[in-house]
């Protein structure tokens, strides 16, 4: 493998937001963790563990697409036509050397292109080969994705490459196949690849699809008109080209008598980490993160520190971003590392002050978590449970400047007084609205640092 020089690896950065001081006795410790990727972004500058890249290549990377042809997607004529149209669209977006390959899904799943158990690499003929393929596929059958995911699995490993993910397109619910058949899947398939997941229509589970991006740390949305797939498929293809470092993990190490509490991720999106570690040696462990281009994302970290006399401080944890390399256990580390610490005082003013990131991310976790509590009870009949639970997500809403969520919770509910939370369940609520509001629910909106 040629050695390139350090600077051709994107640079990450760790920031650490938090009120340091506790007061006699206090024990937790909270921090949000702001990580940084720059200076990739841009194909062909890039490192991909363990993979290193010369300037003007590009990140090696395999693709699988995902395309549902269930029976269902015949229902209009339109949605079957759209998916292949979207699915042509984001093959025209790969980029020349990628391997990739198209599957067809139903109660089975079926290499559509380019077939005999391998990838292609895309360039102008097997781009166009690939979409001459997509003419042919046709609505008919059940759905069981566990399948698809598992053919995506074997295909994605077959190829020499540091960048994998996958592309889910579903319109239905997955009744071919059982929850425990689609969990162990999803098992195989964490840290094998990472994986977008779409929903078209409102036919189809959000749980079930928001519950593959989270378990394979990609996105997750619905296309309620198929006429915007295209549009979407290329706008995720696109970022999917712009990942350049795969498999990076959260690295938290912890001194003696400290414990983690959580972990979470909680921009862009919530997502929680804390029952996602691995241990990788005294004191510390991995929580993972999936693929990085030119991004940012935060974290909050809250860990029990053991009670300590006013004027002793302590280290309470260090966060560091690692990648795999070859070797049992190796390791490299992508930039220095973030501190988090504890002072005790008998300031009663520094030690009950609540970091605004802190409170800021704290507040946009309970937006998520009343969401979707409050659109359960509305479908369980609770009218009354839901009303209280939806008033408090616009009321978090307004406070945190979540206009995006606040839209959508307003297609849902009649608000009267953002600032009190007050609102009025809506008689009628469109499928799609309800939809995109529980599917987008973990979206947050960052704070001003």
């Amino acid at each position: 493998m040629a050695n390139f020089s350090k600077s051709n690896v994107p640079q990450f950065s760790v920031d650490v937001y938090q009120n340091e001081y506790l007061p006699e006795g206090g024990r937790e410790v909270n921090a949000i963790v702001t990580v940084t990727a720059t200076g990739g972004g841009t194909v062909g500058s890039a490192v991909t563990a363990p993979h290193v890249y010369a300037p003007g290549e590009s990140p090696s990377a395999a693709v699988a697409i995902m395309v549902d042809c269930s029976g269902s997607m015949d229902y209009p004529p339109t949605k079957m036509r759209n998916a292949r149209d979207a699915t042509a669209a984001a093959v025209d977006t790969l980029r020349d050397g990628v391997h990739f390959a198209v599957i067809g899904g139903t109660h089975v799943a079926k290499e559509v292109y380019p077939g005999g158990g391998r990838l292609a690499v895309a360039d102008p003929t097997t781009r166009e080969q690939a979409k001459q393929a997509l003419r042919r596929l046709s609505a008919g059958g059940g759905t069981a994705i566990g399948t698809w995911l598992r053919l995506a699995e074997r295909l994605l490993s077959s190829a020499d490459v540091g960048i994998r993910h996958g592309i889910v397109l579903t319109d239905g619910r997955n009744e071919h196949e059982s929850p425990e058949d689609l969990k162990a899947a999803l098992d195989l398939c964490a840290g094998r690849f990472t994986c977008d997941a779409r929903g078209v229509g409102t036919d189809w589970e959000v749980k079930e699809v928001t519950g593959i991006a989270s378990a394979l740390l990609g996105t997750a949305d619905i296309v309620a008109d198929p006429a915007g797939l295209a549009a979407d498929f290329t706008q995720m293809m696109e970022t999917a080209m712009g990942k350049e470092v795969a498999d990076v993990a959260l690295r938290l190490w912890t001194p003696v008598g400290t414990t983690v509490k959580f972990v979470k991720q909680v921009a862009p999106t919530v997502e929680e980490l804390t029952g996602r570690r691995t241990e990788a040696g005294p004191r510390a462990g991995d929580y993972p993160t999936g693929s990085w281009g030119d991004e940012s994302r935060d974290y909050h970290v809250c860990v029990e520190v053991p009670a300590a006399n006013i004027g002793q401080e302590m280290l309470a944890a260090r966060v560091s971003l690692v990648v795999p390399q070859p070797g049992e256990g190796a390791v490299q580390n992508l930039g220095s590392p973030g501190l988090v610490k504890a002072v005790w005082t008998d300031d009663m003013a520094a030690s009950t002050s609540i970091n605004p990131q802190v409170a800021h991310y704290t507040g946009q976790a309970e937006l998520a978590q009343v969401i979707q509590q409050g659109l359960d009870l509305r479908k369980a009949g609770d009218f009354d449970g839901a009303t209280a639970k939806l008033g408090r997500a616009v009321q978090l809403a307004s406070v945190s400047g979540n206009a995006d969520t606040a839209k959508l919770l307003a297609k849902v509910v009649d608000v009267v007084d953002a600032t009190t939370g007050t609102v009025r369940l809506k008689a009628k609520v469109a499928d799609a609205d309800e939809m995109t509001l529980e599917t987008r629910s973990t979206k947050t909106v960052r704070v001003k640092k």
